[in-house]
C-alpha cells in the first residue's frame, strides 16, 4: 500500500540538447577532486546530525494533564512492531486503524472527521435554547436558533410533508412530468425554466455566479461554467455498476413515493439516467480542468453571444439571472467563460431532447438537494442510496445534520457564540508566531534554492512576505458591538417551518452572490468560510492564508503542548497553505492575487521537471485491495504542499530548538522518541484514516488530495531528514543525496567561473577531443575508481553507509540534465534515464 521510502525530493530534470564549450583543464580538475571531499565532509556531518537526534539535552518527561492525554492518544495509536523506515504510516497509525471503527453515519474516520464531530456537538450545544442564553442577544443569534429549532422539530416536518415543494414545483416550476398523470410540455421553455431555478440558487446544466477576476484581484466577473453531475464525477457514468443501478433507484423510489402510478415511471428514471449519462461524456473532470490549455475564455456581456453562438441563450441567461436580484449587467461587463465545449455540446443535447425527459432531469435535480429537508420516508430512500455510494448505513443524529444546516447558511452568527464558549485566544496569539516561524523557513528555502533564476527567486521572496494571515476569527465577532453581524443577517428571518426556511435561504444565497458583482474586493477582509469549520486555506486571488478556529485544537495544537507536536500539528499545515502559493496552481498568481506571468520560463521549465516526478511518485502508489492507483496528476497541488508544508514546519522548528534547546519536554510512556522524532510521529498522527472502500473509490474519481497513508509515506519518504531521525538503514539515501548535491554545487561554482573567465582553462595533451566540462565529470568520475574483493565489496553493501564507487559515479551523473548535454545523451540511454531525481 505504502511506498518504499528513498530519502531525499523526488524532482525530474528532462534531458536536453548537447552543449559543449572549449575552455582549459585546471579549475574543472580542482573542483572535480572537491566533489569527493564535500560528500565525505557532508558523510560526517550527516553521521553526527543522525547520531544527535537520538537523544536530547533534557530528558525530564512533561506531565501536564496535556501531555498525558496526548500521550495517551499516541501510545493508542502507535503500531511497533511496523518499521518506521519501511512504513511509517503504519508504524504511526496502525494500532489506530485496527482500534478505530467507521461510525454507522459515516464513510470516514480520521483525525479531521473527529475534530468535526466535536465541532458538530458544540453547535449544537450552543445552538440549544438555554436559560443561560443572554436575553438580548442579536437577531442574527436569535434567528440563528429560530432555524435550527424548525430543523429538528421532526413531527412538524411529518406534518407539513412534501405539500411546500410542490406547490413550488406546480406553481413555479411547471410541474414534474414523472408524478403527474398529464402534462402539457405546450409552454416548456428551458431557459425560462433554468432561471426560475437558478432564483433558487440551483445551478442545473449550467453554471453562472460571480466571482474574483484572476487577472484583476481587485474586482469581481461574471462565469459561466459546466454544472455539476447527480453521482459527481463523469467515470461513474462511462460503465455499469452497482453505484449506476442504486442511483436509478434511488430515482425511482422517491418518485414511487409521489405517485400512484408506477406504470411510466421506470421508463422517465430510464431516460432521465440516459440524458445524464449524455451530458457526463462532455463533462470535465478535476485533472482536465486543472490542466487543459485554455481552460477558460475571457469575454464580455455584449461579445458573449458571438463566442457562445448556440441555441440555448446564455447571454440572456446571463442577463436575467442577475436582473432577478436587481443587477443590471453592462455589455463591457468581464465574463469568463469555462469549459467552451462542454457549453457548446450540453446546448445541442438539450435541443435534440424532448421536454419531458429535460423537465423530468432538471425537477429530480432540484428534489435531489432538498431531500434533507423532507420528511423521514424520504430521507430514508437517500440513506438507501448513500450506502451504496458512499458505504454509510445511517443517518447522522437530526441535531447534528441540523447544527450543519445553520452553521451552513450563518456560520459567523453561529461562529460568534463558538468562540466565546470554545476558543481560546492563545492559540490565536501562538499561531502568528508560528505562521512568522514558519515563513522565515520557506523563504530560507526559496533562498536557497538552485533551480530559480535570481529575478523568479526575488519575487517568490516578495510574495512569500506579502502572504495575508487569518487566525481564528474576524475581529468584529469578539467585539460588543454587533452592528456588522446585523447587517449581515438582516434578511435572515425564520419561522416554524423548515422547508421554508431553507427556500428562503436559497433565495437569499442566489441574490448575494449576484450583488456582490458591483462590490470591490476586500482583500484584507476574512473570506467566505467561517471560523466554526475544521479546515485551512489559502486563497490565491488574496494571497491570503486563513486558519479557522475550528482547526487550532488539539492534535493539531494545544496552547499546552511541546512545540514538537504543534510543528508537527499546525505548523505543517501553516506551511501546507504557505506552499500553496507556489503550487502548480498557485505559482501563477503573483502577490498581488493577479494571474499573471510571473516566474521566468527558464524557471517554469525546472518546476515543470520537478513537480512532474512528483506527479509520477505518486501515481505509482496503490490501494492493493482495491486495485486502484492513485493519479498523481489529480493531487499535484496538494501532494506539492504536503511535502513543502512538512519541510517547513520541521526546519522552523529547528530553528526554535537552537534557540530553546530545554524548551520541551519528553511525553510520559514515549521518552524513547526524541522530539525530532515525535514532530513526525505527531505529523502523520493527523493523517491516521480508516475508510469504507465505496468512499476510497469516490476519493480517487474526484479529490485533490492523496489518500492519508500517501500523505503520510509519501512527503517522508522524500526528506532525508526523517531518515536521519530515524535512523532508517541502509541508510546510504544521506550519502546519496550528498554525492548528488555535491555534484552539482561542484559543476555550477566551476561554471560561474568560465563565465567570468572564458579563455583560462586549456585542454590537456591526448584528451583534446573532451571539451572542459567533460573533463569535469570525467575526473569526477575517476575519484571514485574502485577494485575489491567480492567478499569485501558484499561487506560493504551490507554495511557501509555509502554506495559502492560505480554508483556514486553512475547515480548523480544520471541524475543530472548537464551531464546528459556534455556528453550528447539520449533519454533512456544507458546512464541517462528519462527521469531524473533531485533536491531542493
Amino acid at each position: 500500500m505504502a511506498a518504499r521510502f528513498s530519502g531525499g525530493t523526488l524532482k525530474s530534470i528532462s534531458t536536453d540538447s548537447a552543449m559543449s564549450q572549449t575552455r582549459s583543464m585546471r579549475p574543472f580538475i580542482v573542483l572535480g577532486i572537491l566533489v569527493g571531499i564535500f560528500a565525505l565532509s557532508t558523510a560526517v556531518l550527516a553521521v553526527i546530525l543522525a547520531t544527535n537526534n537520538k537523544t536530547t539535552k533534557n530528558n525530564e518527561l512533561c506531565v501536564t494533564p496535556y501531555c498525558v492525554k496526548a500521550a495517551n492518544y499516541l501510545i493508542e495509536s502507535l503500531d511497533e512492531s511496523a518499521q518506521p523506515c519501511e512504513d511509517f504510516y503504519q508504524f504511526v497509525c496502525g494500532t489506530w486503524i485496527k482500534n478505530n471503527r467507521i461510525p454507522d453515519d459515516s464513510n470516514v474516520a480520521n483525525t479531521f472527521n473527529l475534530l468535526r464531530t466535536q465541532l458538530d456537538y458544540n453547535v449544537v450545544d450552543i445552538l440549544t435554547p438555554s436559560s443561560t442564553n443572554d436575553t438580548n442577544e442579536p437577531n442574527a443569534i436569535i434567528n440563528a436558533r429560530n432555524l435550527y429549532h424548525s430543523c429538528i422539530n421532526e413531527q412538524h416536518i411529518e406534518d407539513e410533508g412534501i405539500s411546500p415543494i410542490l406547490s413550488l414545483i406546480n406553481n413555479q416550476f411547471g410541474g414534474w412530468p414523472i408524478i403527474q398523470s398529464s402534462w402539457d410540455n405546450s409552454t416548456f421553455d428551458i431557459l425560462d425554466l433554468l432561471l426560475k431555478l437558478r432564483k433558487y440558487n440551483n445551478n442545473i446544466l449550467f453554471g453562472i455566479g460571480t466571482s474574483v477576476d484572476d487577472r484583476n484581484s481587485t474586482e469581481y466577473d461574471l462565469r459561466i461554467t459546466q454544472s455539476d453531475l447527480g453521482l459527481g464525477q463523469r467515470e461513474y457514468y462511462m460503465n455499469e455498476s452497482k453505484i449506476t443501478v442504486a442511483y436509478r433507484r434511488y430515482m425511482f423510489d422517491l418518485v414511487s413515493l409521489l405517485s400512484n402510478d408506477t406504470s411510466t415511471i421506470e421508463q422517465d428514471v430510464k431516460d432521465m439516467y440516459e440524458f445524464e449519462k449524455e451530458i457526463a461524456k462532455h463533462y470535465w473532470t478535476t485533472v482536465e480542468q486543472r490542466h487543459r490549455p485554455n481552460a477558460t475564455i475571457r469575454t464580455t456581456v455584449g461579445k458573449l453571444r458571438q463566442l457562445l453562438n448556440t441555441t440555448f441563450d446564455f447571454t440572456t441567461y446571463l442577463t436575467s439571472a442577475y436582473a432577478s436580484a436587481n443587477v443590471t449587467l453592462m455589455d463591457s461587463d468581464l465574463v469568463i467563460v469555462g469549459e467552451i465545449d462542454y457549453l457548446y455540446n450540453v446546448s445541442s443535447i438539450i435541443e435534440q431532447v424532448s421536454p419531458r425527459i429535460l423537465q423530468n432531469y432538471v425537477i429530480w435535480r432540484f428534489m435531489m438537494h432538498r431531500i434533507d429537508t423532507l420528511p423521514k420516508r424520504f430521507r430514508s430512500i437517500k440513506d438507501n442510496f448513500d450506502h451504496v455510494f458512499r458505504g454509510t448505513t445511517s443517518e447522522r443524529a437530526r441535531t447534528v445534520i441540523c447544527g450543519n444546516y445553520v452553521n451552513t447558511f450563518m456560520g459567523f452568527a453561529v461562529s460568534k457564540l463558538y468562540i466565546k464558549k470554545y476558543f481560546d485566544d492563545n492559540a490565536r496569539n501562538q499561531s502568528y508566531e508560528m505562521i512568522a516561524n514558519i515563513r522565515k523557513a520557506f523563504i530560507d528555502m526559496l533562498d536557497d534554492s538552485t533551480w530559480m533564476d535570481s529575478m523568479s527567486k526575488t519575487k517568490a521572496i516578495e510574495k512569500a512576505l506579502a502572504i495575508d494571515e487569518k487566525i481564528g476569527y474576524p475581529d468584529y465577532l469578539a467585539s460588543d458591538n454587533v452592528t456588522q453581524l446585523e447587517i449581515q443577517y438582516a434578511d435572515y428571518v425564520f419561522d416554524s417551518s423548515f422547508i421554508n426556511n431553507i427556500l428562503k435561504l436559497l433565495q437569499i444565497k442566489a441574490k448575494e452572490e449576484f450583488q456582490v458583482l458591483r462590490k470591490h474586493v476586500n482583500h484584507k477582509g476574512w473570506g467566505s468560510s467561517p471560523p466554526t469549520v475544521v479546515n485551512a486555506f489559502y486563497t490565491p486571488s488574496k494571497n491570503q492564508i486563513t486558519f479557522p478556529a475550528g482547526i487550532l485544537q488539539m492534535p493539531f495544537f494545544d496552547k499546552d503542548a511541546p512545540k514538537y507536536l504543534n510543528y508537527g500539528g499546525i505548523g505543517v499545515v501553516i506551511g501546507h497553505e504557505i506552499t500553496h502559493g507556489f503550487d502548480d496552481s498557485g505559482r501563477q498568481f503573483d502577490k498581488d492575487g493577479n494571474r499573471i506571468p510571473w516566474w521566468t520560463h527558464e524557471t517554469i521549465e525546472k518546476f515543470i521537471e520537478r513537480k512532474t516526478c512528483i506527479v509520477d511518485q505518486y501515481s505509482n502508489f496503490t490501494v492493493p485491495n482495491l486495485n486502484i492507483h492513485a493519479n498523481g496528476n489529480q493531487t499535484q497541488g496538494e501532494d506539492i504542499a504536503d511535502n513543502g508544508g512538512l519541510r517547513e514546519a520541521f526546519y522552523a522548528y529547528q530553528k526554535f530548538t537552537q534557540a530553546n534547546p530545554d524548551a520541551d519536554k519528553r511525553l510520559p510512556g514515549l521518552s524513547k522518541y526524541s522530539p525530532t522524532q515525535m514532530f513526525f510521529i505527531n505529523y502523520a498522527h493527523t493523517y491516521c484514516t480508516k475508510m469504507t472502500d465505496s468512499y476510497v473509490r469516490v476519493l480517487f474519481e474526484s479529490d485533490t488530495h492523496s489518500l492519508g497513508q500517501f500523505r503520510v509515506n509519501g512527503p517522508t519518504s522524500n526528506f532525508v531528514e526523517f531518515d536521519r531521525a530515524f535512523n532508517c538503514k541502509p541508510v546510504t539515501q544521506g550519502e546519496d543525496i550528498a554525492d548528488n548535491g555535491g555534484l552539482r554545487e561542484a559543476f555550477y561554482a566551476y561554471q560561474k567561473f568560465t563565465q567570468a573567465n572564458p579563455d583560462a582553462d586549456k585542454r590537456l595533451p591526448g584528451l583534446s577531443k573532451y571539451s572542459p566540462t567533460q573533463m569535469f565529470f570525467i575526473n569526477y568520475a575517476h575519484t571514485w575508481c574502485t577494485k575489491m574483493t567480492d567478499s569485501y565489496a558484499l561487506n560493504r553493501v551490507l554495511s557501509d553507509v555509502h554506495s559502492l564507487g560505480q554508483f556514486r559515479v553512475i547515480g548523480p551523473t544520471s541524475n543530472f540534465a548537464e551531464f546528459d548535454r556534455a556528453f550528447n545523451c539520449k533519454p533512456g540511454q544507458g546512464n541517462s534515464r528519462v527521469k531524473k531525481c533531485t533536491v531542493w
